[in-house]
């Protein structure tokens, strides 16, 4: 793959990113890599002055790696005896400069698009596992979990940020593409936006699930309003849009999918106790419980508006997880699967056999309760997952073990505090990637909030003892909830991923030591 320097500069243009160029032949140059890393050159690169951390140092490594041009926001003496392209905005121009290095990939695959501050992944794998059904399997993932741009083992690697930078973004799907994938179902986390990682790009299919405080700090968003502005971009670039009627901010959200989208192209749902006298649109799908127990949840989906019975999706469903407020995110998927043109039965089947890494995984241990591994990690996933540990299990002991991470999500600290006085008895406050912060004082400012004649605190900094602890002292009847990092295999740590065992791997040894048991997490 090779792009001419002709073309960046068209390109640039036409969407008023060139502020200046310092260019020879415009023609004949050809850049066939491209990078944001002066430690990832190749003859010929195309470099990306990028990020609050970049040196010019780090230019002069590129320049003599063999990058032969590079953009940037202002002109550096480094880059002397290169091409130069100068903008307005680097993560802009790079997010189009990669979609065109890559041969626009996005226009071979059907683009599915998720957001909300709970229920992405999940959402994201349900619909996966659905469309996976009537694809043979090429169905590409872009997620906070795992990456997936083919079918072979090798085509599924951990992701490192919800949703990658524009660069890698753009040669996941080339690769997925040139795997013969034809679907990609990605979350987009409002970083994404807030950092211009999707810039340009366009969805056949955008999902709002939910909005709530979070991601609001010095190195994140400044303010709500800014996280919610963030979100709403998916529904202003998505062809189609699909709203959770529930959503807090509805108005605002709905008016923002009919900027770019007309309203026959909306769709709504809810749940089907769901009413709202001011709410002045029609709600296209509803859903309801049939059954849930500690391996299932059962739901039926159906379809009210005339444009929702164009889709032949109505029927029962059923998942291998539990919690009900997993059934809205698999009402989402379930309509996300009908849009893209399946019917009941397949669908039925394709999400009856998804498990999601580290959601509501659970294991009914024989003395020690129910323990439960969830990545929930802010308030309002934390309220979902107790609330419906005390209806299911008629108001049991609820042990939580949990963290809050270092440099981002402050705003989350503060809502631990409440849910853990809204529903724990018992609390051990661990660390949960720390990073360049003091996990002690982390585990303090959590502290702080809550209410201590309602919930016993245990700060343990060690998160394995502090499972163990958990678990040891739990008895049959109790819950206990081992929240945030799921099947995360590291704690990052001063900007070190250090290897951790999994919070599933580490409950699993703690529950085999007391039961002698060798059974895995459903």
């Amino acid at each position: 793959m090779s792009i001419s320097l002709n073309t960046c500069i068209l390109i640039l243009k036409e969407h008023h990113l060139l502020k200046s160029s310092a260019v020879q032949d415009t023609v004949m140059t050809k850049m066939e890599y491209v990078s944001y890393d002066s430690r990832d050159i190749k003859t010929n690169t195309l470099f990306f002055c990028k990020g609050a951390g970049f040196r010019p140092t780090y230019l002069s490594m590129a320049k003599d790696n063999g990058a032969n041009c590079y953009v940037a926001e202002q002109p550096y003496p480094e880059g002397k005896g290169m091409h130069a392209l100068i903008v307005r905005d680097v993560s802009k121009a790079m997010a189009l400069l990669s979609a065109a290095f890559f041969r626009f990939p996005q226009d071979d695959l059907y683009v599915i698009a998720i957001t909300g501050t709970k229920g992405k992944t999940t959402t994201s794998y349900f619909l996966k596992g659905m469309l996976d059904q009537v694809n043979g399997g090429r169905t590409a993932l872009i997620s906070s979990v795992n990456n997936v741009v083919g079918q072979k083992p090798e085509d599924t690697f951990k992701s490192s940020l919800t949703t990658p930078e524009s660069l890698d973004l753009f040669r996941d799907m080339r690769e997925a593409v040139d795997n013969g994938m034809t679907h990609l179902v990605m979350e987009v986390s409002s970083q994404a936006y807030k950092r211009n990682r999707v810039f340009g790009l366009t969805y056949d299919l955008g999902f709002f699930l939910n909005i709530s405080p979070d991601h609001i700090g010095p190195n994140e968003h400044p303010n709500f309003a800014d996280y919610l502005h963030c979100k709403l971009q998916l529904l202003v670039n998505a062809r189609k849009c699909i709203i959770n009627a529930q959503t807090a901010h509805f108005d605002e959200v709905y008016a923002a999918a009919t900027t770019t989208t007309d309203p026959d192209s909306i769709y709504l749902f809810a749940d089907e106790k769901f009413t709202n006298p001011s709410l002045k649109q029609t709600i296209d799908f509803r859903f309801s419980t049939e059954e849930l127990d500690m391996a299932r949840t059962k739901f039926q989906v159906l379809c009210v508006s005339d444009k929702a019975k164009q889709l032949k999706i109505a029927g029962e469903y059923q998942l291998k997880m539990l919690g009900d407020f997993n059934e809205s995110n698999g009402t989402a998927a379930v309509i996300g699967a009908g849009l893209a043109g399946m019917e009941h039965a397949p669908a039925a089947k394709g999400i009856s056999q998804v498990s999601v890494p580290g959601r509501m995984q659970t294991e009914v241990t024989k003395d020690h309760g129910v323990v439960v591994v969830d990545y929930a990690h802010n308030e309002a996933s934390m309220m979902a997952l107790m609330g419906f540990m005390q209806r299911e299990f008629d108001n049991p002991k609820i042990i939580v073990v949990v963290g809050a991470p270092g440099d981002k999500g402050i705003s989350r600290r503060p809502g631990f505090s409440k849910s853990l006085n809204a529903y724990a008895d018992k609390a051990f406050l661990t660390t949960d990637d720390p990073g360049f912060e003091d996990p002690m004082e982390i585990c303090q400012e959590i502290d702080a909030g809550i209410d201590h004649s309602k919930v016993d605190v245990t700060i343990e900094l060690d998160r394995q003892k502090a499972i163990y602890d958990a678990i040891s002292m739990s008895k049959n009847g109790d819950v206990v909830l081992i929240c945030g990092k799921g099947e995360d295999g590291f704690q990052k740590v001063r900007g070190v991923n250090t290897p951790y065992p999994s919070d599933i791997n580490v409950a699993q040894q703690m529950i085999n030591e007391l039961e002698g048991q060798n059974e895995h997490f459903k």
